[in-house]
């Protein structure tokens, strides 16, 4: 099958095309994400993106929030936000609403406090939901192909058959896309500080090797990232964890909720292959579809973007194969990048036939 073979997408103008027509409905709080989740069940083709942050955030914690609010709104998948706030949070809802206008995104905006409380808000937000979905129904198609996509990778752990199966296939499939122009984020920094001068090595040019110097530095030796990947990854060579982002250079390094602007090629965000958090970044960079290791059979998928579950190991398969997209075992990449394809067209993955999804945001420190 040709690379450039074409598919339908929304065009989302400067914010690029949508596989999917999501009306998003974002909490700018933890204390409204209930309030968000009823809102999005009322309203057909209306997803949800609970977190648990928002509230008493301060300093470079709080701006990373905010930015992965700003980066999961203005996804190409989304075709307009409604921002749910309480009213007295650290990140109010009509800062981020306003953000989220100049970003080009069709954006409403509720909140508890001047609602007048959780069933006017609910009512409030069901209203501009719809609003907003009416409008997403005349919006303008067009033949997109996979120069168009940016697609985010994550890779959940380093067993056996991640690193020797599932892993490498998704890395030649990383090639094949940027053989093709699209651009790929990819998340998992631990690996990036179990390695940094092996990774800063891969780096596209130098100003790239010092920002990848600088993400192992500020992550180093952090509690925060001493999880299951660092310390393994840190038991291999650092080609062998590597292995899911193909053989391609780093040509950018990306904050978590940062959007990429390479435009194609590999850029890394600073993200933990936790599946939440790691997913959130990437559709933040921008990402339309996800491709997701889970060598231990990770089930859930994003409530923005599509994700494509791979995995290589014979347990998993045998007790949840109904939850996998791709068997690693028996994929070659070009399969992997058809089905990317598929899905980039409008086919469903398992994680949404399912109705399995989830998000979250990762942290740098502790709330006051």
């Amino acid at each position: 099958m040709s690379l450039k073979q074409g598919f339908e997408a929304v065009d989302r103008g400067d914010r690029g095309v949508g596989v999917r027509d999501r009306v998003l409905v974002l909490p700018s709080v933890i204390c409204s994400r209930i309030v968000a989740d009823r809102i999005a069940e009322a309203v057909p083709g209306a997803v949800s993106a609970p977190h648990d942050h928002g509230c008493a955030q301060i300093g470079d914690d709080k701006s990373q929030t905010l930015r992965a609010f700003l980066g999961v709104g203005s996804n190409p998948n989304v075709a307009g936000t409604v921002v749910v706030g309480l009213g007295c949070e650290s990140i109010q809802s009509d800062d981020v609403a306003a953000d989220l206008a100049d970003l080009g995104v069709p954006v409403r905006e509720t909140a508890i406090q001047d609602a007048g409380g959780t069933e006017a808000t609910v009512e409030a937000g069901v209203d501009a939901a719809r609003q907003l979905r009416d409008a997403a129904e005349s919006g303008v198609g067009r033949t997109a192909d996979l120069s168009d996509l940016t697609v985010g990778v994550v890779s959940g752990d380093l067993s056996a058959s991640t690193r020797e199966t599932a892993d490498p296939l998704v890395g030649r499939a990383v090639d094949e896309l940027v053989e093709a122009g699209a651009s790929v984020v990819a998340a998992g920094s631990e690996r990036v500080v179990a390695h940094p001068d092996a990774a800063a090595a891969r780096a596209a040019s130098d100003e790239t090797a010092t920002a990848v110097q600088d993400v192992a530095e500020r992550h180093g030796g952090q509690p925060a990232r001493a999880s299951r990947v660092g310390r393994e990854a840190a038991d291999h060579e650092f080609d062998v964890v590597m292995r899911a982002w193909g053989d391609q250079p780093v040509r950018d390094v990306l904050d978590y909720g940062e959007r990429a602007v390479h435009e194609e090629g590999l850029a890394v965000v600073d993200a933990p292959s936790r599946f939440t958090e790691a997913a959130t970044g990437l559709v933040a960079a921008g990402a339309q579809v996800v491709i997701h290791v889970t060598g231990e059979g990770v089930p859930t998928g994003h409530p923005v973007a599509p994700v494509l579950k791979v995995s290589g190991d014979e347990a998993t398969l045998s007790a949840v194969g109904g939850d996998i997209d791709v068997d690693a075992r028996a994929a070659a990449a070009g399969d992997l990048v058809d089905r990317l394809r598929a899905v980039a067209g409008g086919e469903r993955v398992r994680a949404e036939e399912h109705g399995l999804e989830s998000s979250a945001i990762t942290r740098i420190g502790p709330s006051m």
